[in-house]
């Protein structure tokens, strides 16, 4: 189930390319933006979409990982198909709804210094800090919590601290909680300092703003930007299932007659394979293979 959460959270990433990079990439060419403020408000908003989505969709992976490692026992009942579906319902209606006061503090405009319309941080003071403290520093500090106590009872298990545990933690579990811990703080590297600068210029807009050089500014939007094509770097790097498909991908664009040859060999392999059984171990110990 925590699967789903992985395919949003690439959506998420996806969204900036449909449409706001496009357009920003109009804006750099035109020296300015020449797209009217419907656009502007629109890309603003996707832009939000993605970014505020991500960081919603991170945390809820981290509670799904936090679950089915450190609470095992009852994780096929909080992550059914049905509540899944609900918890993902409810990342995106929260990533919305965090949005829409944008539109009313009129805080999406046209930043002539990165060429895109984005969130202006000195709109309002209250509200920016606001938005960062609900929008990236309480959902990392969940996230902190949840990825703290996973690498906790990985040690325990490792030296053998915690015998009567229940859990049962497997090589690929391991290898899945690592990757998506990367794609954390990588989120949380590139987002940070454009998260910063705008919690010091908000708390003392007339002293912090003149000492923030622009080159500072554009290179902290850079990394947040650049931070949207990283996780799939990240996935292809440290999942071998990932790099399979990656492979397999590449070899169809550049012979599309292998994926034919795939698809048929699939069916008949299928019919073939027989899953083997399942090996049993002692329940009252928790068991890691690193």
């Amino acid at each position: 189930m925590g699967n789903i959460f992985v395919v949003s959270l690439s959506v998420a990433d996806l969204v900036v390319a449909v449409y706001p990079y496009p357009l920003i990439l109009s804006a750099i060419f035109h020296n300015g933006w020449t797209m009217g403020n419907v656009h502007c408000q629109i890309s603003g908003f996707l832009m939000g979409l993605s970014v505020i989505g991500s960081i919603f969709n991170i945390t809820a992976i981290a509670i799904n990982r936090y679950c089915y490692i450190c609470h095992s026992l009852r994780y096929d009942k909080l992550f059914n198909l049905k509540n899944t579906c609900c918890y993902l319902c409810l990342t995106w209606t929260l990533t919305v709804v965090a949005i829409v006061p944008n539109f009313f503090v009129g805080s999406l405009q046209y930043d002539p210094r990165i060429y895109s319309c984005t969130f202006a941080q000195t709109v309002s003071t209250s509200y920016t800090i606001t938005v960062v403290v609900v929008h990236f520093i309480v959902p990392l500090s969940v996230v902190t919590f949840c990825y703290l106590r996973i690498w906790i009872l990985v040690i325990q298990v490792k030296h053998r601290v915690r015998q009567d545990c229940k859990q049962k933690l497997r090589a690929a579990d391991i290898r899945n909680f690592l990757t998506m811990f990367v794609v954390f703080v990588l989120f949380a590297v590139c987002w940070g300092p454009l998260n910063f600068i705008g919690l010091a210029v908000s708390i003392n807009p007339s002293k912090v703003q003149p000492h923030i050089p622009e080159w500072l500014f554009v290179l902290s939007y850079f990394m947040a930007y650049f931070n949207s094509c990283l996780n799939a770097v990240i996935y292809g790097l440290l999942n071998q299932n990932f790099r399979k498909e990656y492979k397999r991908i590449l070899l169809t664009l550049w012979t599309p007659r292998l994926l034919f040859i795939d698809v048929s060999k699939g069916g008949t392999e299928g019919m073939k394979s027989k899953h083997s059984p399942a090996v049993t171990t002692n329940n009252n110990h928790a068991e890691i293979h690193l």
